[in-house]
């Protein structure tokens, strides 16, 4: 059994979603294709994918299923976090009904909870923005206020972890979806979550397009490495 990790799928197999990705490169050309072909030749039935964050264009829950039913036809137990694009994202309670009702059983929801995946105990949360400069135009709240949320979140999420791993960090694997570090900017109260409870290794995605940033990268103690589909050629990658 391995785990594999793979971020931002952005699939838009929905009757009522038409959302192309070409903006971000001619890469991304029938890239559901892409992810669906190399999936089922690297990730087996034993295996976990992680996926945190921007699962589908859909807006409403009903209408991401159709993206839901593509990724719980791969092999593998998939483990979804959210991202800034899923709309469709609702409570949980509700998001498992309606996995159930369409006869999805493949899928998992990582929000505040942790999951063990047979020797790496799987974490995460969204995080956000650094501050309201970064995207003014999406701004109508209070940035500071979502990244304690997010933090907060964070922190019951690897609470949860250690008590899989009997208080070791050492197993703990984080997931996020936006970036915790970027181009010298640092997103302080999730970096300080990370510090204070061990966390020695983070995946993250959100960032695409040519954006010339290194693949894996060390600070204070923790390697952060980039996992958004297209930096990975649309190949799940295994956590190590």
């Amino acid at each position: 059994m391995s785990v594999f990790a793979i971020s931002d799928l952005h699939l838009s197999g929905g009757n009522t979603i038409n959302k192309s990705m070409d903006i971000f490169g001619s890469r991304w050309c029938d890239h559901t294709s892409k992810i669906i072909k190399t999936w089922r030749s690297v990730v087996t039935d034993s295996d976990t994918v992680v996926i945190p964050g921007d699962i589908s264009w859909a807006m409403t829950l009903d209408d991401a299923i159709a993206d839901l039913s593509i990724i719980d036809s791969l092999p593998g137990l998939k483990i979804i976090g959210k991202g800034n694009h899923d709309f469709w994202w609702t409570t949980i309670t509700k998001m498992n009904k309606a996995l159930e009702s369409s006869g999805i059983k493949t899928i998992r929801f990582l929000h505040g909870n942790a999951f063990d995946a047979g020797g790496i105990v799987i974490c995460g949360a969204r995080g956000w923005f650094f501050s309201s400069n970064d995207q003014p135009e999406i701004f109508d709240t209070d940035c500071e206020k979502i990244v304690l949320r997010e933090a907060s979140r964070l922190r019951s999420s690897i609470a949860s972890g250690l008590r899989i791993s009997g208080g070791d960090p050492t197993p703990l694997r984080v997931f996020l979806h936006f970036p915790a570090v970027l181009f010298g900017e640092v997103c302080e109260p999730i970096l300080s979550v990370l510090k204070e409870t061990g966390i020695r290794r983070v995946y993250y995605g959100h960032i695409h397009g040519n954006t010339a940033i290194p693949r894996s990268f060390e600070l204070q103690g923790i390697t952060f490495s980039i996992i958004s589909a297209d930096y990975l050629n649309f190949t799940p990658v295994i956590v190590t």
